[in-house]
């Protein structure tokens, strides 16, 4: 996230000046650890003008993969049930509310300290992880966001009804697509992409205060090293770097 130095050749959607944010060329690197980067014009977007840069920096990866996740690949709809694993995570937190803003029903996992942090977000109910199978206390979802891998696909099946949707940020085993199949639910891997409408619609929930960035903690950037530690121990939302 930052402001508009230069155009290139025909840019006619920006102006120097203007404050813009994005998740340009991924996945090929961006060059996003640096004072200036270069970007298609159609990969960025006006920043929301309710947070500061920091903010907005954190919003475009996690919150294009929540997006994607859930409207694109899942087809979400007002009145349905999700499930949203690690709820808090950076991905997680912005799924979580998304989901509210659209009308579903959210079930979010979580562990113990942080299961306060996600119903504050919006989550309808909240699951503790580490006391027991999340299988014998959530059913009858007709989506599942899956941010966690290992089994978590496969057992997220036990809990979508028949004609459900799974989406996995991660590889889904095919003998969990075979169980997928005999009881009609549509399994998705996704990896997100760039996307300026995304990108416009997470600005516009930003700006009508139904979605908020976590940052957990923001670096200079001659500490990248420190942030990336402190992104090993798992906080709630994101790590930012400031130039």
């Amino acid at each position: 996230s930052g402001t508009v130095e230069a155009l290139g050749t025909g840019v006619t959607a920006f102006k120097v000046g203007d404050a813009v944010f994005g998740m340009p060329r991924f996945p090929k690197q961006a060059a996003a650890y640096a004072e200036f980067v270069a970007t298609p014009v159609d990969e960025i977007a006006a920043k929301p003008a309710a947070i500061d840069h920091a903010q907005a920096a954190a919003l475009p990866l996690a919150g294009l993969t929540a997006w994607q996740g859930l409207v694109r690949h899942g087809g979400l709809q007002s009145g349905q049930r999700v499930l949203i694993h690690a709820g808090a995570g950076g991905v997680g937190h912005l799924a979580v509310q998304i989901a509210k803003a659209r009308g579903a029903w959210v079930i979010a996992t979580a562990s113990p300290d942080k299961l306060d942090y996600v119903r504050s977000i919006g989550a309808d109910e909240v699951v503790d992880y580490t006391k027991g199978d999340f299988t014998e206390q959530v059913r009858d979802m007709d989506l599942v966001l899956d941010a966690m891998g290992g089994d978590h696909a496969d057992r997220s099946l036990k809990v979508l009804r028949e004609g459900g949707v799974l989406v996995s940020l991660l590889n889904v085993h095919d003998a969990t697509r075979v169980k997928a199949g005999e009881r009609n639910i549509r399994v998705e891997r996704m990896s997100v992409v760039p996307d300026r409408e995304g990108l416009v619609e997470l600005a516009r929930l930003v700006d009508a205060r139904k979605l908020a960035v976590h940052v957990a903690k923001a670096f200079p950037l001659n500490q990248a090293g420190a942030a990336h530690a402190f992104l090993a121990t798992r906080p709630i939302g994101k790590v930012v770097l400031t130039v």
